[in-house]
């Protein structure tokens, strides 16, 4: 972008005096170096006493060079060499040495001006934009977290609404409109599940029951309660229960329904068959799966969790606290139980199963509170890493790629190398994001990183990160 000038700048600023000019210049901008031929400040103006407080150091009558972090001295040279140039100057960030915290960052735009040539440089403090940089980082992790918990809760919703052995209706209350419908609702009402979804509630009762229903629906969204309707199907002439509760979801209410039969026929029925399936599934799952009581006692285990413990039978895993086998005793289920009881649900805990015999297996825990149940109870999965985790070994210099990574590393490494290896992680994440940004143009991503060259082709070998075969 080309920089606009004034037309007739001194028609239009008249004889504007030096003591015009400086204020002006401090009022304009958050600091002014006024520069000699050899880059030495010769005079420095601040536009906030928080900027002059926060830099470290006397600039007056110092080399521009001095007074900036190490890195960003080639800048320094770039910006008093572009002085002189004809075209527009480049805005360059640099960074200022803080008397305490981190670096004070400055974008400078320096022109020669007058008739000794001197170097007028312009600097903007960054800090307020990073600190808007880091809230849209914090606002942007949160919504992700917050999807993420709204996406399981979603999916722990669909299991139980398909395993349900009650015929369960999710009806509209302004239009009536069956909005879901679960399997044992699609085999009750006798429809299929893109015929029954759409229709109008209760349709398919006899006309006593649907005014019966008619007059429950009306009283829970009057009152939110009433006294369950007893209703024929006109197809089977089987009587059923119906009972309804109300909520709302995205600013419109919704009917909870449930159908149950009455009398005998209601022992036998078909969703029985889901549930038996279901059970079968799990039980010759090869994921281990354990409940457990809220104390995290063992209540029953499938055959794969059976054999990561070189168990035989279920009977010797019952009534024993869980941590005998999974993780550190006294420590993981602990951190497990806690999370489940704060949070209802845990995924992809990294931890350690120990056999009955001595052997270790790494594996990965989820887990969830099954507060409804009677007794309340605890459910986890174990899935066996370990072929993974052998693929995926790392010598001693090689470093995670992302940060979910150093969470599997919590428990096995020290605090002092864990840090270490975070901050080597957010340097290699700020790295991949400046190439991207500038289309791996590395001396362009060294500018905006604040490095020099040289500095970030040694942090690019460090990594392995690219080819540096054909740099200079």
């Amino acid at each position: 972008m080309s920089l606009k000038k004034f037309k007739a700048p001194k028609k239009s600023l008249g004889n504007l005096d030096a003591e015009s000019a400086a204020e002006l210049l401090t009022a304009a901008t958050d600091v002014a170096l006024i520069i000699d031929r050899k880059g030495v400040v010769r005079d420095v103006a601040f536009g906030s006493d928080d900027l002059l407080k926060d830099v470290r150091g006397d600039w007056l009558n110092s080399s521009w060079e001095e007074t900036v972090t190490v890195e960003s001295r080639a800048k320094i040279k770039a910006m008093l060499e572009d002085a002189d140039t004809a075209g527009d100057p480049r805005w360059r960030q640099v960074n200022h040495p803080a008397k305490s915290g981190p670096d004070v960052p400055i974008l400078y735009r320096a022109r020669r001006v007058g008739a000794d040539k001197r170097i007028v440089a312009l600097g903007r403090d960054l800090r307020g934009i990073e600190t808007l940089q880091q809230r849209l980082m914090e606002a942007e992790q949160s919504m992700e977290r917050e999807y993420s918990r709204m996406r399981h809760a979603e999916t722990r919703y669909r299991l139980l609404f398909q395993i349900a052995s009650e015929a369960v209706l999710i009806v509209d209350a302004d239009s009536r409109k069956v909005v879901d419908a679960n399997p044992a609702a699609l085999q009750i009402l006798g429809s299929a599940s893109r015929r029954l979804v759409g229709r109008t509630f209760p349709e398919g009762f006899d006309a006593a029951g649907q005014r019966a229903v008619e007059a429950l629906l009306a009283g829970v969204l009057a009152t939110g309660r009433a006294e369950d309707a007893h209703a024929t199907l006109r197809s089977t002439e089987r009587e059923f229960l119906v009972s309804a509760s109300l909520f709302r979801q995205n600013e419109s209410s919704h009917f909870l329904v449930q159908i149950r039969p009455v009398g005998a026929e209601a022992s036998v029925s078909e969703p029985s068959i889901a549930q038996t399936t279901m059970l079968e599934v799990l039980e010759s799952s090869p994921d281990g799966l354990v409940i457990t009581n809220v104390e995290g006692d063992v209540l029953t285990a499938n055959r794969a969790f059976l054999d990561l413990a070189q168990l035989a039978t279920a009977e010797q895993v019952r009534d024993k606290p869980l941590d005998r086998w999974l993780g550190r005793p006294g420590v993981d289920v602990r951190v497990l139980v806690g999370n489940l009881r704060q949070h209802g649900s845990v995924r992809l805990f990294a931890t350690t199963m120990r056999g009955e015999y001595g052997s270790s297996t790494d594996v990965e825990v989820s887990a969830v509170s099954v507060a409804n149940a009677d007794p309340q109870c605890l459910g986890f999965t174990v899935r066996n890493i370990a072929k993974r985790a052998t693929g995926d070994v790392r010598n001693g210099r090689e470093l995670p790629r992302t940060a979910a990574e150093l969470t599997e590393l919590i428990g096995r490494v020290s605090l002092k190398d864990l840090v270490r290896e975070t901050t080597d992680v957010i340097e290699r994440l700020c790295i991949e994001a400046a190439l991207e940004i500038t289309g791996d143009n590395r001396a362009t991503a060294a500018e905006m990183l604040g490095l020099s060259r040289q500095s970030l082709y040694a942090k690019l070998r460090r990594y392995g990160m690219g080819d540096l075969a054909d740099d200079d």
